[in-house]
């Protein structure tokens, strides 16, 4: 099967990330999937956005009402000031605008700012199903669950606040997919009755943080999940699991049918030779494959900004480099699926390879 393409939060590259113009935009260039990132207000609403932050996504700070909302927490174990959808109703939060998260880079999005308030999980879901009423194709979402453990400190169990909001909107399908860098929320979301696909985030560096927070030392880095083995316990259900083999406190029988995939930064994609030029796609995705396990990767984008070296052209950061080139190492990789901010661009190099 060809590769599916994920309107990373929307068609970011286009608008505004997790507007309503981006969700719709994505689905009218091709996605077969849109990821909203998911975190939650004072009074347990989920909302769509990168960060519980909100700051550099909307105009709270020009609102004199919430001047004094603005403080400094940290947010897994990095401090972050600003302003925090934790600290309002959504009833406060439906009052803001979004705005272009990369104005320097994408000045073109920002002819959008101001025009789109912030969504919620809910709406989202209804905004799927009128687009899928429009088309031939079967359209999804790949949800991904944001900071959980610092929510769950707050009392805003967001696997459990997951759940409710899928049940509620009839949305327990195989359209729907859940990732997160915290395998236990993964865990507890099937708990929770949710049977999409679980994808496990991984970074190329740095432990998860619900793991860290457990186990200290003793735990799993990510480096540890991208090995052999490390691959072969996450398609058994053992991610959630410390180096030493103790049980995560978080992880649950439910973790034991396994976890469907993983997803990964696209430079973990690539092998590169001494020079840090990309000679070729790397073993990662035949291995993840030999696992049992599906994946994908992120972000695809065409500026030089977040090229591979070997890809970019000329010293503009936000000039276009060899984007095609790039596409296609990892769309030709066997990788079962891609976020990018312009689907339009990876539908197109997909298309054409496949």
């Amino acid at each position: 099967m060809q590769p599916i393409v994920i309107g990373h939060r929307g068609a970011s590259g286009h608008r505004p990330e997790h507007t309503r113009s981006a969700f719709e935009l994505a689905f009218a260039l091709g996605a077969d999937a849109v990821e909203p990132d998911l975190v939650a207000t004072r009074d347990g609403v989920l909302v769509i956005r990168h960060e519980n932050e909100i700051s550099g996504t909307t105009d709270v700070a020009t609102r004199a009402e919430f001047s004094g909302r603005r403080t400094e927490k940290f947010i897994d174990g990095t401090r972050v000031a600003g302003w925090f959808t934790e600290d309002f109703t959504w009833a406060e939060l439906s009052t803001l605008r979004a705005r272009e998260r990369l104005p320097a880079l994408r000045q073109s999005n920002t002819t959008f700012n101001d025009q789109h308030p912030m969504l919620r999980l809910r709406d989202l879901f209804d905004l799927v199903d009128a687009a899928a009423e429009q088309t031939d194709r079967v359209l999804g979402i790949v949800a991904e669950i944001k900071h959980a453990s610092y929510f769950a400190g707050l009392d805003l169990p967001l696997p459990e606040l997951f759940a409710a909001e899928v049940s509620a909107a009839g949305w327990n399908t195989d359209r729907l997919t859940v990732e997160s860098f915290e395998p236990s929320v993964l865990a507890q979301v099937r708990a929770g009755g949710v049977r999409g696909k679980r994808i496990f985030l991984l970074e190329d560096q740095g432990h998860p943080v619900d793991q860290l927070a457990e186990h200290g030392a003793s735990a799993r880095s990510y480096a540890d999940h991208l090995t052999i083995d490390g691959l072969a316990s996450i398609a058994a259900g053992r991610a959630a699991h410390s180096v030493d083999g103790a049980a995560h406190r978080g992880s649950t029988a439910a973790s034991e049918a396994g976890f469907d995939g993983i997803s990964v930064p696209k430079s973990l994609i690539f092998d590169t030779d001494d020079g840090g030029d990309v000679v070729r796609a790397s073993a990662l995705v035949d291995d993840a494959h030999a696992a049992g396990l599906q994946i994908y990767c992120w972000t695809l984008r065409p500026e030089n900004k977040f090229l591979a070296k070997t890809f970019q052209n000329g010293t503009r950061k936000a000039d276009f480099g060899h984007w095609q080139s790039e596409f296609r190492v990892i769309l030709d990789s066997g990788i079962d699926g891609v976020f990018a901010d312009h689907p339009d661009l990876a539908v197109h190099v997909r298309d054409e390879l496949h």
